[in-house]
């Protein structure tokens, strides 16, 4: 329901599973729009696990926190709504300590991203307060999951991003820390939040029956 004909992160994680063996794939997609399509290609399996965060309430409309997959697949889908206004220190927050000690246990052998920069702070569209130092934040933390489970296993498709400016920031800064040429930092000053609202940034409540590491 976006702008694009193909889901490549989607062809990526089904190709992994089907034509390389994979068994456990990490689809991350940190941008400001729930990825709906990727969440029903795989809604109801476990060898792909997927992560969306996105503002909520906004378009397509889906990803609510209780869409959590169905049979076997329940528990691997992982959605994280937010507001408007989220900063740097929402999102690190975010990964670092809802999504990260997911990732741990279920050590993944394969990390795709949908590598989206909507939530650049001025993007017309998007509503999110996110900077260059954010993205570095960000993208460090996919590198050390990577470095940590599946060294070399890790890759990045484009998705949104409305205003150039951030395109070029994120994108840069994306593909310097994943590729060694700039170091990652180690986390983000709190302070660093612009929207000032760390007091509505999500816990984990929902994941909670499905995985051991945050109960």
């Amino acid at each position: 329901m976006g702008f694009c004909l193909f889901n490549n992160v989607a062809l990526a994680a089904a190709h992994a599973v089907e034509a390389l063996g994979r068994r456990r794939v990490l689809v991350l997609d940190p941008d400001v729009h729930h990825g709906n399509g990727t969440q029903r290609a795989f809604y109801g399996r476990r060898d792909v696990l997927y992560v969306s965060s996105h503002r909520f309430p906004f378009y397509p409309g889906t990803g609510w926190f209780d869409e959590l997959g169905t049979g076997e697949g329940e528990g691997f889908t992982v959605n994280l709504p937010l507001p408007p206004g989220m900063g740097d220190a929402d999102f690190h927050h975010l990964y670092d300590r809802v999504v990260g000690p997911i990732v741990a246990e279920y050590r993944p052998e394969l990390i795709l991203i949908s590598a989206g920069f909507d939530t650049w702070k001025r993007d017309p569209l998007g509503g999110m307060r996110v900077t260059e130092d954010g993205y570095a934040a960000l993208f460090g933390l996919f590198r050390r999951w990577a470095d940590a489970h599946c060294p070399g296993r890790i890759a990045a498709t484009l998705e949104g991003g409305y205003d150039p400016a951030g395109l070029v920031a994120g994108v840069r800064v994306a593909l310097e820390i994943l590729s060694g040429e700039r170091p990652a930092p180690e986390g983000i000053d709190a302070g660093a939040c612009e929207s000032g609202s760390g007091d509505r940034r999500p816990g984990p409540a929902h994941a909670l029956p499905y995985w051991k590491a945050l109960r």
